[in-house]
């Protein structure tokens, strides 16, 4: 293992990744070509979503000057022509794929087709595309669904492909694995500096709101928001309650992406996490009180509640130097700020 520097030193009181108590493992180093700077051209895939339009966010507050981001209505990404030409346009030196069909439990239950087909087109196109463009930095982001559904705890990376996925979004889990394994490959035979990042389940400004595939932080908001304006005595969530989950603000992660782009090149995908989990009963209390809804809050336990716990090891990228800074009380409230703010967007 490497003796690399750790910028601005870990937590266990560590400069040197040698020195570290909970170690960088499989070649994990911190990289050898410079930061980017204001005037690097960096392509954000799916800039319009929670992390793209959060990555778009954090750079522009930074300075950066040659962000580029299409939407899906001008540039489809599953067409590897219009992929392509992008690229030879626009001529990007970095990469963030944040683009993907995303949906909470309901969405990959109707359409897991749709899941594995768009996603593996997408990523296969930009990661394609990006070797053949000469493309300097991609960085690749998964999800934490990625890993087997009663995967030891907190998840580790090495838990991938140790065990049977969650079905309730098995497709779109098995794409992503695809995403993984083609940047290593693309690694291995181009010697490009490709990495993957897998985050934690993510909210904050710019979630998606929609009644029907929303995820589970922006789906209570929504329900406890109407229930609270409609004066409704109780709140029916799915599920016991039980299942703990590892919530990051959607910012936090955007700025890890950054972290990692400049301070990352190494074999094997970074857990990005808030480090701690939460019952989703928990959630719902705190969400509850964020929007003013003082009723009961019931669960329908013939609804299925999905993995039953998702914490992420996050040891390795505490061991580069990073750590999330939003407390969840506080990060609901920014979000729900932001829904007031676009609710008419949601009247549907």
């Amino acid at each position: 293992m490497p003796d690399a520097a750790i910028r601005g030193g870990c937590r266990c009181g560590a400069r040197r990744i040698a020195e570290c108590t909970h170690p960088i493992e499989y070649g994990r180093t911190v990289t050898n070509f410079p930061p980017m700077s204001p005037s690097t051209r960096i392509y954000i895939a799916g800039h319009q979503g929670l992390v793209g339009s959060a990555l778009w966010r954090h750079f522009t507050a930074r300075g950066f000057e040659n962000l580029i981001g299409l939407g899906s209505s001008e540039l489809d990404l599953r067409d590897a022509g219009a992929t392509a030409a992008f690229f030879r346009a626009t001529r990007p030196q970095v990469v963030i794929d944040a683009a993907a069909r995303v949906g909470g439990i309901a969405a990959n239950a109707l359409r897991p087709a749709d899941f594995v087909s768009d996603n593996l087109r997408i990523q296969l196109n930009l990661l394609d595309t990006a070797v053949a463009s000469g493309v300097e930095r991609f960085l690749f982001l998964g999800s934490s669904c990625i890993y087997p559904k009663f995967a030891a705890q907190p998840i580790r990376e090495e838990a991938l492909l140790t065990g049977p996925l969650e079905e309730s979004n098995e497709g779109y889990a098995v794409a992503k694995l695809a995403g993984i394994a083609q940047v290593t490959a693309i690694r291995r035979q181009h010697g490009l500096p490709y990495v993957s990042a897998m985050p934690t389940n993510l909210y904050g400004p710019g979630d998606n709101f929609s009644p029907h595939d929303s995820h589970v932080v922006p789906a209570m908001i929504r329900r406890f928001h109407e229930a609270m304006l409609a004066d409704i005595p109780h709140v029916t969530c799915w599920g016991t309650g039980l299942p703990r989950r590892d919530l990051l603000h959607v910012d936090d992660a955007a700025e890890a992406c950054h972290f990692l782009l400049d301070h990352y090149d190494g074999d094997g995908p970074v857990n990005v996490g808030s480090g701690t989990d939460i019952p989703i009963s928990e959630i719902a209390h705190i969400i509850a009180e964020a929007v003013g809804y003082d009723g009961e809050i019931r669960w329908d336990t013939s609804r299925p509640d999905g993995t039953p716990r998702k914490l992420l090891d996050v040891r390795h990228l505490a061991g580069l130097g990073w750590s999330a800074k939003t407390p969840f009380a506080e990060g609901i409230k920014t979000t729900y700020d932001w829904f007031l703010a676009h609710q008419d967007t949601y009247r549907r």
